[in-house]
């Protein structure tokens, strides 16, 4: 046999499966996309004060969307507020990949974040809307809430251009068997499906993570107002 002298040639590797998404109407869409925005905040004591709340409004999605999100609101009720908050900042707090600043997955922390940051910004104002929050303006349940409230293109838009940061987000919740997997599972299905290069795109974020190099964030300043959340 002659000896192998280079690595040449690499098998290829496997793209990162995709899901075919859900044909939902314009008030279900919403719907999902407002449960998906309160179900990935922190989980404090008013979080679990609505939980209840939230089960009927998942009653005539279509299955496929419905189960992850009736099976998720039944772990986190068993779990209690102690447990469920432990495990939301090791999941999302302590780990590169699972964070849920969407532009952090294309950027890092590093200089291009802060163009990515005013894009969204930019976004919110285009269709007439404000951004008031304490977080940064790509916060995944901010984009979903703008997505879930705003009739306007631009805020589905913003929110299918991220698919890549979604997508990452999503194997890595999957890859340890995260609860909030499922909520993730729901956002994917309910965005337009993905194209080979851009699967190619998110393999290659999945198996390298986001880049690394850290400046500040100071020049944002103090963010312009959001306007508040008014619940489903």
């Amino acid at each position: 046999m002659i000896p192998k002298l280079f690595n040449r040639v690499t098998p290829r590797r496997p793209l990162p499966g995709t899901l075919q998404p859900v044909k939902l109407s314009r008030d279900q869409r919403s719907r999902v996309h407002m449960l998906a925005s309160l179900l990935l905040d922190y989980p404090d004591q008013e979080w679990f004060a609505r939980l209840a709340s939230l089960t009927g409004h998942v009653a005539d999605i279509p299955p496929q969307i419905r189960e992850p999100f009736t099976e998720f609101l039944a772990a986190a009720t068993a779990a209690g507020p102690t447990e469920w908050q432990r495990r939301y900042v090791q999941t999302f707090d302590l780990k590169r990949k699972c964070s849920l600043y969407l532009s952090y997955f294309a950027t890092g922390d590093t200089r291009k974040r802060g163009t990515a940051l005013v894009t969204f910004l930019e976004a919110y104002r285009a269709t007439g809307w404000e951004f008031e929050a304490e977080e940064l303006p790509d916060y995944l349940p901010a984009v979903l809430e703008f997505s879930a409230r705003c009739d306007d293109p631009v805020a589905e838009a913003l929110l299918a251009s991220h698919i890549e940061g979604i997508e990452v987000l999503r194997q890595a919740l999957e890859a340890t068997d995260s609860p909030w997997a499922g909520l993730l599972r729901v956002i994917t299905l309910s965005l337009p499906p993905v194209d080979a290069a851009t699967r190619e795109r998110v393999l290659n974020l999945v198996s390298e993570g986001p880049p690394t190099e850290t400046v500040g964030l100071s020049f944002l300043g103090n963010l312009p107002p959001f306007s508040p959340r008014e619940g489903l």
